[in-house]
């Protein structure tokens, strides 16, 4: 069996976001990639979860094409290899539709970064993609679903804001490995949820500084990180 750990750690990714309320039945997915073969492992299409089994994780190449296994893989497939070939530092993608995240998809509204809690994951608002056209939608509709993610992503290191928003759907959350991007997921949903309470309690919040958001971002991420244990 190809890829054996990457499969236990894309299925534990998968069963992380049932974990964590992040899911209905069969809704979600998440995926992993081994840079040095260019394989990706995801979660089978429509598959319960309490069925799920390393064995039933699906791999293609980076361009989608089954490599091994016998299951249909997840149908936004495309849009997780085009996103591990436009960001070649990420190993693992997420994608759910968890109730706050997406209520500010459908909304068309980034996620604004208004306290330390944000600023701790994620160096910014989360941003909202353009709405896809009908043409987009009536076309190659995942493909397209990764092309508005990139395009919103210029200028941002993905790395720095491990999410993004689509348009009318639902959050792209991602990682250095599997156990990272569902970690994000989870971040995400809490932050989502907390900027919607803010946001109702006070409609004008300007959201946390620059300073504070250096300040928090910082101390867990790059060279000068102080948070947690080193070694």
């Amino acid at each position: 069996m190809l890829l054996e750990e990457l499969r236990k750690s894309v299925l534990e990714a998968n069963l992380e976001l049932v974990r964590r309320g992040l899911v209905l039945y069969t809704f979600g997915n998440a995926s992993g990639v081994d840079r040095k073969q260019g394989l990706v492992v995801i979660k089978p299409s429509g598959v319960d979860y309490d069925e799920l089994r390393p064995e039933h994780m699906v791999v293609t190449d980076l361009n989608g094409k089954i490599v091994e296994g016998t299951l249909r893989p997840s149908s936004d497939l495309d849009t997780h290899t085009l996103l591990y070939r436009e960001f070649a530092e990420i190993g693992a993608v997420v994608h759910t539709h968890s109730e706050y995240a997406t209520s500010f998809a459908q909304a068309g509204m980034a996620i604004p970064a208004l306290g330390t809690t944000h600023a701790d994951y994620f160096y910014g608002p989360v941003p909202v993609t353009e709405e896809l056209t009908d043409e987009a939608i009536g076309g190659r509709y995942v493909h397209e679903t990764g092309l508005a993610i990139v395009n919103r992503f210029k200028g941002i290191d993905p790395l720095a804001v491990p999410a993004c928003l689509v348009a009318g759907h639902a959050p792209f959350v991602w990682g250095r490995t599997p156990h990272d991007a569902a970690h994000n997921a989870v971040v995400l949903e809490a932050v989502a949820r907390m900027a919607y309470r803010t946001l109702t309690l006070q409609a004008n919040c300007k959201g946390v500084s620059q300073a504070l958001l250096d300040r928090h971002y910082f101390r867990k991420h790059g060279a000068s990180a102080t948070y947690g244990q080193s070694g």
